[in-house]
């Protein structure tokens, strides 16, 4: 395997490394050969590395990849001179220079927000893909079981010899399942709705607050309420479990304060799958700490590693709470994910092949 940051050229049947500096590889795939001349593109993304087979067996016959292990910007201005195509989570000024022959960049996700819009060449197009959704929901609905049935103490408690249920310890409490949970969405794109199909199967009740107010017709008469974002004082006062996915902008910034979490139910938990900042992190720390709320489903944080795998997600020590579930925002990270990534990928290099529109442009459209 290429060491960090090193680019390689791919084939079919040669997996040669090259230098740095260059940006043409040899060609791939089994579609149809372009009736243009061949696309160089520059794969920018490790996690589209395990599914580099798939993605250049679905481009154009004659596609030229170069393959980077991470994002660099030194090696990325190295291999873009000559290509159509930059697949990767950023843009920066440091690579204008180098994008001559640039038309699209591709994020393999949602979020664009690694996009200098400014930094782009006139006449580039920016895509996104989801494919996230199903993990997420998935996700979402695994860890607030774990919370609201409190598995982990009951695995630790069990380690130790002690039964901790009410079959044995009396004076506990029955837990609730998810049948007639009150769930409250905080915003309702692709997240949203894939997560209420699957907490509407387990008889959970559902209600929504966003910022258009709007739901498909096909699923307005599940919910029991929808709402603009001025509802949302009235949602976390009635929900049971309180699911962020919005995105973050300055409207949404700390959109969770103090008075807000208050707000919430003394059982209720916080799930943000958003964006950290979305919520306040001292304020959420506190309700946590003193058990205002029931618990939090965290997997977005206010800090992030900037090299290796080593870095303190907020200043907060949220590692020290009993009713926190943290993870380092993978709850999309599936190898489902990125091989419907891949496969959008593909396909929109396709289309700028021959000519066609290209489908989920988000910038530059």
């Amino acid at each position: 395997m290429p060491t960090l940051g090193a680019t390689f050229a791919t084939s079919r049947h040669i997996d040669a490394r090259v230098d740095a500096g260059t940006a043409a590889g040899t060609t791939s795939g089994k579609t149809p050969p372009m009736t243009n001349s061949p696309l160089t593109v520059v794969v920018a993304d490790a996690n589209l590395l395990p599914h580099r087979t798939l993605l250049e067996d679905l481009a154009p016959a004659g596609t030229r990849f170069t393959w980077l292990e991470r994002f660099d910007e030194g090696a990325i201005a190295a291999a873009l001179p000559g290509a159509q195509v930059l697949v990767a989570p950023k843009f920066t000024p440091a690579l204008t220079s180098s994008a001559d022959a640039l038309e699209l960049v591709h994020v393999a996700g949602a979020g664009v927000d690694g996009i200098d819009v400014d930094a782009l060449p006139s006449g580039v197009r920016v895509a996104n893909t989801f494919h996230h959704e199903g993990s997420i929901a998935e996700h979402i609905v695994a860890t607030t079981i774990l919370l609201r049935r409190q598995i982990l103490q009951q695995d630790r408690a069990l380690r130790e010899g002690r039964w901790a249920t009410p079959v044995y310890e009396p004076e506990r409490t029955q837990l609730s399942s998810l049948e007639g949970a009150a769930v409250g969405f905080v915003g309702f794109g692709h997240i949203g709705r894939r997560t209420w199909q699957a907490y509407r199967a387990l008889g959970a009740r559902g209600r929504v607050v966003s910022r258009s107010g709007r739901v498909p017709d096909e699923i307005r008469d599940e919910l029991a309420g929808v709402a603009q974002l001025d509802g949302l004082d009235a949602l976390l006062e009635e929900s049971d479990i309180v699911i962020l996915c919005l995105p973050l902008d300055e409207s949404t910034h700390e959109l969770i304060d103090a008075e807000r979490l208050r707000r919430m139910r003394a059982d209720a938990l916080l799930v943000n799958v958003a964006r950290g900042p979305v919520v306040a992190p001292s304020a959420l720390h506190d309700a946590l700490r003193e058990k205002s709320i029931g618990g939090a489903v965290l997997d977005t944080w206010y800090a992030y590693p900037s090299e290796g795998s080593r870095a303190r997600p907020a200043e907060q020590p949220f590692e020290t709470l009993d009713n926190v579930v943290m993870t380092p925002h993978s709850s999309g990270i599936t190898a489902q994910t990125f091989q419907g990534r891949a496969r959008d990928i593909a396909e929109n290099i396709s289309r700028l092949a021959d000519g066609s529109p290209l489908d989920r442009v988000v910038i530059g459209r």
